[in-house]
C-alpha cells in the first residue's frame, strides 16, 4: 500500500497496487482450457484432448460420489472411457487458493443450480490434481 500516492481533487489519497504472478496466469489458463476441452469431449465423445492436459502421474478424485480416486493419466483415461460424463459444465465462480484454482460449477442442463466445486492444481503447465466435489 502506498500512502498519499495520488493527487485527487484537492488532496493526496492512498493507493493500493496489486500484482499477478505468472503461476496464477498459468493455472488460470490450464483451468479455462480444461473446461473448454471437457465440454468439447462431452459433445464429441472424444476426451483425448482433455486428457492431454493431465500429467502422467496426475490424480483425479471425486468427493460425494462412489467413484475413484484415479492415479495416473491412463487410469483417468480409462475412467472416462468406462463412465463418460453426459452433460457440459458451466462455471459459476473462480478463485485462487494458494496455487490451486477453485471454481463452483453447474451442469449445463441445470445452469442455475450449483452442483459442486472443482479444485485444480497445476505443475509444469499440466494438471497435477483435480478434485471434483458434488453438493
Amino acid at each position: 500500500m502506498k500512502r498519499k500516492a495520488y493527487w485527487r481533487g484537492d488532496g493526496w489519497v492512498d493507493g493500493i497496487m496489486y500484482g499477478i504472478l505468472r503461476e496464477d496466469l498459468e493455472a488460470t489458463y490450464v483451468f479455462d482450457e480444461h473446461i473448454a476441452r471437457f465440454n468439447a469431449g462431452v459433445r464429441s465423445g472424444d476426451f483425448g484432448p482433455m486428457l492431454e492436459q493431465f500429467a502422467d502421474d496426475a490424480e483425479l478424485e471425486f468427493v460425494g460420489v462412489p467413484v475413484g480416486p484415479f492415479s495416473g493419466r491412463e487410469a483417468i483415461a480409462q475412467a472416462y472411457r468406462e463412465r463418460p460424463p453426459d452433460d457440459e459444465l458451466d462455471i459459476l465462480d473462480v478463485r485462487h487458493e494458494g496455487e490451486d484454482v477453485v471454481a463452483g460449477y453447474a451442469w449445463r442442463r441445470e445452469p442455475d443450480t450449483r452442483a459442486g466445486a472443482l479444485r485444480l492444481t497445476v505443475a509444469g503447465g499440466r494438471i497435477r490434481q483435480l478434485v471434483v466435489t458434488f453438493d
